[in-house]
């Protein structure tokens, strides 16, 4: 039974959560030493943006690296009215890039240790396959 459960499990990916406040993810972030991926968006009106999030971010083998390795956090910025965000999470959001998207880049991967230190950043598409996203972003983890 035990060993059926298992196998379940493994079939049923349990998608990434993905966290609007940069500051909670920096709390859980010191708490498990584990990195922080942020990904500036527009989740509307770009179309690489949501290339990337189907193609990479939503990926299963994405999604299972992310669930055990890292803390996620996405600042979108859409710009259709049935999209808009509170005003609390747009302040959020302009507050994350005005600290690390200051050029306003979509779609803009960072990902930073614990303390907030880029270890890496993305500028557009990345032009390499969920799989290979994933290992570079493991390469980086193995190196701290």
């Amino acid at each position: 039974m035990k060993l059926l459960f298992i196998a379940l499990l493994g079939i049923f990916t349990i998608p990434a959560s993905w966290m609007g406040n940069f500051s909670e993810a920096q709390k859980q972030a010191k708490a498990s030493h584990k990195q922080i991926l942020i990904n500036f968006s527009g989740s509307d009106w770009c179309g690489p943006c949501i290339r990337l999030r189907k193609e990479i971010l939503e990926s299963e083998s994405f999604e299972q690296y992310a669930y055990g390795n890292l803390l996620l956090v996405r600042a979108d910025f859409p710009r259709q009215k049935k999209n808009q965000l509170s005003k609390e999470q747009v302040k959020l959001n302009e507050s994350l890039a005005e600290v690390y998207n200051k050029d306003g880049k979509f779609p803009y991967t960072v990902l930073v240790d614990e303390n907030g230190k880029v270890l890496k950043s993305w500028d557009g598409y990345p032009d390499e396959s969920a799989q290979a996203f994933v290992a570079e972003i493991n390469k980086i983890k193995n190196k701290l």
